[in-house]
């Protein structure tokens, strides 16, 4: 329905911005009208370097660097790191008391390796986070017993107001993923209030957190644990500058105008390039 909707429509656009990853391909390469895809997945995935070449001419924006690297054949028009409204999260720059973990609780997430830290760094931790139903006996097995409702507390989902006072008030959000993280928006949305990150140096992490700046960039448990402890040398006012300095949702469309305006023009010239040969 998506698909047809766009196919009758196309022609009353300048462009056309798609972010399903691959469905639209087809489709669009053959309506004459410029447009682009952002990818907002994993690459690493069997059989996308082969799909990709049967687009030769479907350009694509990453929302890392790192995201690209599986696809390094593909045609990048660009990396635009996500933004958020400046003011849908705000600061209070009181320094917190506990340890947050914000994400679904599954695996490759981390929860777990966020229990230990907190544990070894002698600091409660609050879990904000869904239990997608394929993770219910990973969480049943693995987290559950672990979650004594004092030192570790699991708060359930939360929705923007609530997730401003989770985030505000933490010490610190932990991100120990444990895959290649081609974002992670809630690192900006720690940032937005303030909060420093913790994260392992995987997927993403580099591009967004400035370590000893925005957060710590670590190797392992060990190290987290002590970034735990180096967390007062941080000026939490400076993270919320660099938020928005960096990652504001001004920002984000600004950077997709540009593109817009390349794309269009480009398209342009290959038209005219096309009509002087014929």
């Amino acid at each position: 329905m998506l698909l047809e909707a766009i196919a009758k429509r196309a022609r009353d656009f300048d462009v056309i911005h798609a972010h399903i990853d691959w469905l639209q391909l087809p489709l669009l390469s053959r309506l004459g009208v410029p447009f682009m895809t952002t990818m907002h997945g994993r690459l690493d995935l069997p059989g996308l370097p082969e799909l990709v070449r049967q687009f030769p001419e479907a350009g694509f924006v990453s929302i890392s660097d790192h995201q690209r690297l599986p696809l390094l054949d593909a045609k990048w028009m660009g990396t635009i790191q996500h933004g958020l409204p400046s003011e849908l999260l705000r600061p209070s720059y009181e320094k917190g008391d506990y340890l947050a973990f914000l994400g679904r609780l599954t695996a490759e997430k981390g929860p777990e390796d966020a229990i230990r830290i907190a544990h070894a760094a002698r600091m409660p931790l609050r879990i904000a986070a869904k239990i997608p139903r394929a993770e219910t006996a990973y969480f049943r097995k693995h987290l559950e017993p672990q979650i004594d409702g004092e030192k570790i507390q699991l708060v359930g989902e939360v929705d923007d107001v609530k997730k401003q006072a989770f985030l505000d008030r933490a010490a610190a959000l932990l991100f120990p993923i444990d895959w290649p993280e081609p974002f992670g928006l809630v690192m900006i949305e720690a940032m937005a209030c303030g909060t420093p990150v913790i994260a392992y140096r995987s997927g993403s992490v580099p591009e967004v957190i400035e370590h000893g700046v925005t957060g710590f960039i670590v190797e392992n448990e060990d190290q987290a644990v002590k970034a735990v402890g180096e967390l007062s040398k941080l000026d939490r006012k400076r993270v919320r500058a660099r938020f928005e300095e960096r990652f504001t949702a001004c920002r984000m469309a600004r950077q997709y105008e540009d593109r817009y305006r390349a794309l269009i023009a480009a398209t342009d010239r290959d038209f005219n390039t096309q009509r002087t040969e014929t």
